[in-house]
């Protein structure tokens, strides 16, 4: 990001903060579809759960102005669909001007603070339907982490039924993030096998009052064949850490699947080893290309 274009945001920050939805009206939009089947959308939310670290290094998305860098670099990137972040990375994208003719998906929940006593109560803290409406903007996105031994779960889950009924009365896309998870340690852990994952799709897919615009956010697990059979919804797929040639390898094995209709990533393309971005974005536009 060049010098000035950072002065211009942090000027627009402080004294011009009606230019957020001024460039949010005057955005170009693009359907969902744009003639291709399947989608590349970087996902930005992680920071907004206080979740900063990447492969070993804790504070590794510190730096707003580095983030910034890298997504607009990823954004620039052909073969890149969209974006998926909180209201303060869309919005220093938007005064950025890097989101013309991209879908933008909201993150909705984010109070699920990692590491935090109460990481299952996962609050609505971000965007909700109507702001996503009112924005312009494409659909949101919500965590679903179900813990059995969490009373908490039991809201995050109305909580995010609510919002998939929502969403859908403006007709834009419920982007639901399931899990079956439990604490080891006082850890927030996923169990990441088939059965798991079957039976966090199940309830997941489940909630609201109509699962027309629904889209499930999934990892890539073993007998993956076998965990999609449990539901006839789109899925993405999850990015993970970035660094080991198996994320690549399973993602490519898994796209060849029937429902899988792309992949949502973050820090394995904006943080990747060799801090190329161009690369690892590029990279993942081949593989969704020619898979």
């Amino acid at each position: 990001m060049r010098e000035e274009d950072y002065r211009r945001l942090l000027d627009d920050r402080a004294w011009h903060p009606e230019r957020v939805a001024e460039a949010a009206a005057a955005r170009r939009r693009r359907p969902l579809r744009s003639g291709r089947d399947r989608l590349l959308i970087i996902a930005a939310d992680h920071p907004a759960r206080g979740a900063l670290g990447v492969a070993g290094r804790p504070m590794a998305m510190e730096s707003r102005i580095s983030l910034l860098d890298r997504l607009t670099t990823a954004l620039a990137r052909p073969g890149v669909d969209g974006l998926l972040a909180t209201p303060d990375v869309v919005e220093d994208l938007l005064l950025l001007g890097a989101l013309d003719d991209k879908i933008v998906i909201g993150s909705m929940n984010r109070g699920g603070v990692q590491g935090a006593a109460f990481e299952f109560d996962d609050r609505f803290t971000a965007y909700d339907a109507d702001s996503l409406a009112a924005m312009g903007f494409d659909g949101g996105k919500m965590l679903c982490r179900i813990g059995l031994e969490d009373h908490a779960t039991v809201a995050t889950l109305a909580s995010c039924g609510q919002a998939v009924t929502q969403l859908a009365r403006h007709g834009l896309m419920a982007m639901i993030e399931p899990f079956w998870s439990h604490r080891v340690g006082g850890v927030v852990r996923h169990d990441l096998s088939p059965e798991a994952m079957i039976r966090a799709i199940s309830v997941g897919q489940g909630l609201g009052a109509t699962s027309a615009h629904t889209w499930l956010k999934l990892p890539v697990t073993e007998d993956m064949d076998r965990v999609l059979e449990a539901t006839t919804l789109p899925v993405l797929l999850l990015g993970g850490e970035p660094g080991s040639d198996e994320i690549w390898d399973s993602w490519s094995k898994a796209l060849r699947l029937p429902g899988v209709r792309g992949l949502v990533a973050g820090r394995a393309l904006l943080y990747p080893p060799d801090d190329d971005v161009a690369a690892a974005v590029d990279a993942a536009v081949t593989l969704l290309e020619t898979t």
